[in-house]
């Protein structure tokens, strides 16, 4: 059974682990604005731990399509008030971090509430990631994206896009065996300079990850892969997630990263009853 090391608390892999996630910006394609200050931040928090999250993955900043960064300092401001009141709030859960700076990650792991750290650049936008999560010794991770949130929906390119990404993370892999990582959960960054075409053939072919014998981790809560077979949005993307997240969970996903945890923790309550 996989595991992995949040601050000396053991967690174990034995079902689908449910990822609630918290858009603390104005900007995200979901939910952008709806939780940007602490106290709608906290409120939606708990609801998610109500409805059985394991773990929160905090975000400061937008990646969608198009979308440009924050400065460091600014990342670094908009969560300070928001982490301080989790530390307060919430001192026995877990929480992880979507950042690609190690300088972010750093801070937020000595400083407050946070357990690992989720980097969308596998380490491709700060060189220092790597040997910043060996000397933190937190899980990480990592995810597959082709360029950067402003250029990677412009004609991507595969030539197996599953090899492809199965070969990346196995040389990243090797990368962070010489910081002495070991608890490492991959994303195929499903949406993130891919097609429609790729994030479907990655889906049919998700099993094939399991050569890596690593954790993974999904995330395509209401993501356009969705609303565009659907000819819908966002908002109406709930039972296309669900319909992907059970497909994804049949082929071996070890966590859903969702925006809805209700219904992605149904997902796992009842594929639970047909494989005791």
């Amino acid at each position: 059974m996989k595991s992995i090391n949040c601050r000396g608390r053991l967690i174990e892999f034995e079902q689908t682990k449910i990822m609630g996630i918290l858009n603390y910006t104005p900007d995200s394609f979901s939910d952008g604005g709806l939780f940007n200050t602490p106290s709608k931040a906290l409120s939606q928090i708990e609801l998610m731990l109500q409805e059985g999250a394991d773990l929160i993955d905090i975000g400061a900043m937008s990646s969608k399509p198009k979308s440009t960064f924050l400065s460091s300092k600014e990342e670094k401001e908009r969560l300070k008030p928001l982490l301080s009141e989790i530390l307060k709030n919430f001192p026995n859960h877990i929480f992880s971090l979507d950042t690609f700076r190690s300088e972010i990650a750093e801070w937020a792991v000595e400083n407050y509430n946070i357990s690992i750290i989720n980097d969308i650049s596998a380490g491709e936008l700060d060189s220092k990631m790597f040997q910043i999560i060996g000397k933190l010794q937190v899980p990480y991770i990592m995810m597959h994206m082709q360029g950067t949130p402003i250029n990677m929906q412009d004609q991507p390119q595969y030539n197996n896009i599953t090899q492809d990404i199965i070969q990346y993370f196995a040389n990243k892999i090797n990368e962070l065996k010489q910081y002495s990582v070991h608890d490492i959960i991959i994303d195929p960054g499903f949406g993130f300079g891919k097609t429609l075409e790729h994030n479907y053939q990655l889906l049919k072919e998700l099993e094939q990850f399991e050569i890596l014998d690593k954790l993974l981790l999904i995330g395509v809560s209401k993501k356009s892969m969705i609303q565009n077979v659907l000819n819908s949005n966002s908002e109406n993307s709930l039972n296309g997630t669900s319909i992907i997240n059970t497909i994804a969970v049949e082929k071996g996903a070890n966590i859903l990263r969702v925006h809805n945890v209700k219904e992605a923790k149904e997902i796992i309550k009842i594929y639970s009853m047909i494989t005791k």
